[in-house]
């Protein structure tokens, strides 16, 4: 696919390349039941929920920046429900990363800090929430990993 921008083009790769490496390790942590820490943070109370949470936020991060630029709708459906994601994940991310490759792919290098935009009680520029979008599932993916190796201790 071809890219208006190169630096829009590096960031939806490196984001298809963490949340591609998210989802093996998530996957091995659930398998082998290794305990989620305790938290008050409801994306924490089952492997579902995280990963919903992951997947979720890759849509809600697209969708803001298509709303911010006035671009088409991506037209991606919310991330399934928790109790069925894990059975849904691989079409659902393939479908996810499409969508940011075939919503980005026009957008210039002038827009990405051309003006900030409203997310949540922040203002943010658009390439501010590229670089969050990567490492958001790297950040998951760490804790996993962190938390499988505690368990196998």
């Amino acid at each position: 696919m071809e890219f208006s921008s190169r630096a829009v083009r590096a960031l939806v790769l490196l984001h298809d390349q963490r949340m591609r490496a998210f989802l093996p390790v998530w996957k091995e942590a659930e398998r082998k039941n290794v305990p989620l820490p305790r938290s008050e943070n409801p994306s924490y109370q089952s492997y579902g929920a995280l990963l919903r949470h992951v997947l979720g936020a890759g849509r809600g991060y697209l969708a803001w920046i298509a709303e911010s630029l006035a671009l088409s709708d991506p037209g991606l459906p919310e991330a399934p429900p928790a109790d069925r994601i894990g059975a849904e994940a691989d079409s659902y991310m393939e479908a996810l990363l499409r969508a940011w490759g075939g919503s980005l792919a026009g957008v210039e290098q002038s827009r990405l800090r051309d003006k900030r935009y409203a997310w949540r009680s922040l203002e943010m520029y658009v390439e501010t929430m590229l670089e969050h979008a990567v490492v958001h599932p790297e950040r998951h993916q760490l804790q996993l990993t962190e938390l499988i190796r505690e368990a196998a201790r």
